[in-house]
C-alpha cells in the first residue's frame, strides 16, 4: 500500500473512533438523565437498560454482531413483556434513545453483515423497532408504526448505499490490480522470451562451433557455458519475481470485474531506460527533465520497466491535477542496493484542470513495486508540490 493510502486509512478510523465516543457520550448522559427521573419506577429502568444495551451495541466494534443480535432480541423481548404484564408510562424519554441506537445498529448490520447473515438480523432488528409502540396500546402502535416504519426503511437505505460504495470500490480495486497483472504478465513474457532467445543462441554456438571441428579451448568454452547459465538464472529471476505478484492468495476469488481494454492484445514493447528517455522527452506541459546517475549500471528488465510505469503514471497524474506545476523533475540514482526513480513537480493544484481519474494508478503502482520488493511513497512535499518515490531492488549479480 502506498504512503497516503495508508495515512487517509489511518485519518478515516480516528474519525470514526471519534464519532463513537461523541454519540457514546451523549447517549450516555441522555440515558442518565433519564434514570434519574424514573427512579422508584421499574418499568422506565428497565426500558432505560434496553435503552443502554442498544447504544451500546451502536458503538461497538469487536462482536458487533453478536452485540447487535442481543439489542435486538432484548428489544423484543422487553415490548413483549411490557406490553403483556406491565404497562409502562407513556412518559419514556429513554425510548427515543432506544429506537435511535437500534436504527444505528440496523444500518451497520446492512452495511458490515455477512449475506447469511444480515437477512435474519435485519428482520430482528426492523420488528424491535416497528414492535415497540405495542408496549403501550394498539392504538398507540396503529399511530406510531407506519412514521417508524419510514425510519427503519432510511436506516436500511443508508445501509445498502454504504454497502454498495463498498461493493464498488472493492471491485475497481480488483480491477485495478487484475490490469496490472495483466501487463505484468505480457512482461514476463518479454523478459523470459529474451533470456530464452539468448541461452537458444548461445547453445545454437556452441552446436555450430562442435560440428565444425573447430577446437575450442576450456575458457572459451566455459566462457559459452557460463552466459548460458547466467541468462538462464536471469530467467528464472524474473520469472519468480513477478510471478509471485500474479499468484496472490488474497485476491484469487475477487470480483475482478472487466479488465479495461488494453491498447491491443499483440506484443507491446517493455518499457525500460530508453523508452523512459523517450517518455519524459515528449512531456512538454510543464517541461520535464530526466537526470539518469552515471553508476546507474545495467537494471534486471523488469526493474527497467516497473520504473518506467512508475514515471508514467507519476507524469499522467501531474497533467491531471497539476497544471499550474512550472517545471517536472524525474531522476533515476542508486541508493544502496536499490534503485530510487523520483519524480517531483512544483505545483500547488491550483491549475483548474481537474481531469477525470479512476483513482487507483497508485494501487496498480503499489502492487507491481511490492511484487519486486520495493516501496512506493505518493505525498505532498514540504517545500511544496508533489512527489512519487519508488524504490526497487535490484539484486546481486
Amino acid at each position: 500500500m502506498s504512503d497516503i493510502g495508508a495515512r487517509l486509512d489511518r485519518i478515516h478510523s480516528v474519525g470514526g473512533c471519534l464519532m463513537r465516543a461523541a454519540y457514546a457520550g451523549f447517549a450516555a448522559l441522555y440515558l442518565l438523565g433519564c434514570a434519574a427521573a424514573g427512579i422508584g419506577h421499574a418499568p422506565i429502568l428497565g426500558m432505560v437498560f434496553i435503552a443502554a444495551v442498544a447504544n451500546a451495541a451502536a458503538v461497538s466494534g469487536r462482536r458487533f454482531l453478536l452485540w447487535a443480535a442481543a439489542a435486538g432480541a432484548l428489544s423484543a423481548f422487553g415490548t413483549l413483556y411490557f406490553g403483556t404484564a406491565v404497562r409502562p408510562e407513556l412518559a419514556a424519554p429513554s425510548l427515543f434513545a432506544e429506537i435511535g441506537g437500534l436504527l444505528i445498529v440496523l444500518a451497520r448490520v446492512v452495511w458490515k453483515a455477512h449475506r447469511d447473515r444480515l437477512v435474519p438480523l435485519a428482520v430482528l432488528l426492523g420488528a424491535a423497532v416497528l414492535a415497540t409502540p405495542l408496549r403501550w396500546s394498539l392504538i398507540a402502535a396503529a399511530l406510531f408504526t407506519a412514521p417508524l416504519g419510514i425510519t427503519v426503511a432510511v436506516a436500511l437505505g443508508v445501509g445498502l448505499y454504504l454497502r454498495a460504495l463498498d461493493a464498488r470500490r472493492a471491485r475497481s480495486l480488483a480491477a485495478a490490480r487484475r490490469d496490472e497483472r495483466l501487463e505484468l504478465a505480457r512482461d514476463l513474457h518479454d523478459f523470459v522470451a529474451h533470456h530464452v532467445t539468448g541461452i537458444v543462441v548461445q547453445a545454437q554456438a556452441a552446436r555450430f562451433t562442435a560440428q565444425s571441428g573447430a577446437a575450442q579451448t576450456q575458457e572459451q568454452l566455459d566462457r559459452m557455458l557460463g552466459e548460458i547459465e547466467k541468462a538462464g538464472t536471469e530467467a528464472l529471476t524474473s520469472m519468480r519475481r513477478m510471478v509471485g505478484l500474479l499468484r496472490d492468495a488474497q485476491n484469487v476469488n475477487a470480483p475482478d470485474g472487466e479488465a479495461l481494454p488494453s491498447g491491443g492484445a499483440g506484443t507491446r514493447p517493455v518499457g525500460g531506460l530508453a523508452q523512459l528517455e523517450e517518455l519524459v522527452e515528449g512531456f512538454a506541459h510543464p517541461p520535464a527533465a530526466l537526470t539518469l546517475e552515471p553508476g546507474l549500471g545495467t537494471l534486471p528488465p523488469e526493474v527497467a520497466a516497473s520504473a518506467h510505469r512508475v514515471v508514467q503514471e507519476a507524469l499522467t497524474n501531474v497533467r491531471k491535477h497539476a497544471a499550474d506545476a512550472a517545471s517536472v523533475r524525474v531522476s533515476l540514482a542508486r541508493v544502496g542496493g536499490d534503485v530510487e526513480v523520483a519524480v517531483r513537480d512544483d505545483g500547488r493544484g491550483r491549475g483548474g484542470r481537474r481531469l477525470p481519474s479512476g483513482g487507483f494508478g497508485l494501487t496498480g503502482l503499489a502492487e507491481r513495486v511490492g511484487a519486486l520488493g520495493g516501496r512506493l511513497h505518493a505525498g505532498p512535499r514540504p517545500e511544496g508540490g508533489w512527489e512519487v518515490v519508488a524504490r526497487l531492488p535490484v539484486p546481486d549479480g
